[in-house]
């Protein structure tokens, strides 16, 4: 089939669609629609007996058309409409993108540095081919331009100084200070003559005042001192004493002991002999006492304290009252002492 056989068949094809979609809707349409054939009614010619306008209107058709056409107008107005503000992205230039300067310094740099390696590659290569060597050694020597002008500078100004000095040492005073000094002595003698009461009188008070309160410190602070040392003496000799009474109380003590343990010892020796001859002569004793009883003599009563050996007390009294002798003269002795101070 050609091309223009092809659209024969589809445009026949359409009106027979159309025929039958005609067909169709005259079948479902009113009575009230079918009495006019001749110009058949479709559901978009009757939207304007819908269409609510705004305001009053007499033809709803007119002005349901205006007011299609003005919100068209106001559709394409708004579409053609630009905006206040440009949210296009700004323009890309090339010069920016490519910088072909900073290629060409960084070409530039590359093969300055290309280079450089390659000298080192070359020295490097030298270095281990040969022994080496050192290239840098500098045979200069220093050199002062102005060293000469200097030191005449410095000569100068020491001769200089040397004649300011001499100038000075040789030159006379025009000031006569002895002078200066009788005047002073001079003016002082007058004004003692003029003045109502004698010059410095204040002064020699005060100092006379300071010199007293000196004194009397440094005389407080002497018998403080003195007081102290007394003090320390007094507390030495009471030790003193109290570690001799205590001594000799203790040697008495155990002389004392030492003379109970030998009178006990004694005692003992003496009672065995006895017991073995008191055995025999039990029975003579009681046959004397029954035959003339002696007479009752109260025995004296031993105390529990009491010692056996009265000599023992006798010499321990002795001793008592001779500490209590030597006590009272070494007391007597200190108390002499702390009061020579206070009487000079």
């Amino acid at each position: 089939m050609t091309g223009r056989q092809q659209t024969a068949v589809s445009e026949l094809q359409s009106t027979c669609t159309l025929q039958s979609m005609n067909t169709h809707s005259y079948g479902q349409m009113k009575s009230c629609d079918r009495k006019t054939p001749r110009r058949p009614h479709t559901a978009r010619a009757m939207t304007h007996l819908a269409y609510q306008p705004l305001l009053p209107t007499a033809n709803k058709y007119l002005q349901q058309k205006w007011d299609t056409a003005s919100y068209a107008l106001h559709r394409g107005k708004v579409k053609s409409a630009k905006p206040t503000v440009n949210m296009t992205p700004p323009k890309t230039y090339s010069h920016l993108t490519l910088r072909l300067k900073k290629q060409e310094l960084e070409e530039e740099w590359a093969t300055k540095i290309r280079q450089e390696n390659d000298m080192l590659k070359g020295k490097i290569s030298h270095i281990m081919r040969t022994t080496g060597g050192v290239d840098n050694r500098n045979d200069y020597e220093k050199k002062s331009l102005g060293k000469e002008k200097r030191q005449l500078e410095l000569l100068r100004i020491t001769k200089e100084n040397q004649m300011i000095l001499d100038r000075l040492s040789q030159c006379r005073p025009t000031y006569n200070v002895r002078s200066w000094h009788e005047d002073w002595l001079k003016t002082l003698k007058v004004m003692d003559s003029i003045a109502r009461y004698p010059r410095g009188t204040a002064n020699q008070q005060k100092r006379q005042e300071r010199d007293s309160d000196q004194t009397e410190k440094s005389a407080e602070k002497d018998r403080k001192d003195r007081k102290k040392c007394i003090d320390q003496d007094q507390k030495i000799s009471t030790d003193a004493t109290s570690d001799a009474t205590r001594q000799e109380k203790d040697s008495d003590q155990t002389e004392k002991t030492a003379k109970g343990k030998e009178d006990t010892e004694a005692s003992e020796e003496s009672r065995e002999p006895s017991e073995k001859e008191g055995t025999g002569t039990e029975i003579q004793q009681e046959a004397a006492t029954s035959a003339d009883p002696e007479p009752d003599v109260p025995e004296k009563p031993i105390s529990p304290g009491a010692n056996e050996n009265p000599a023992a007390d006798k010499t321990s009294n002795t001793d008592e009252t001779f500490l209590t002798s030597a006590d009272e003269s070494e007391t007597n002795a200190i108390k002499h002492d702390t009061a020579s101070p206070a009487e000079e």
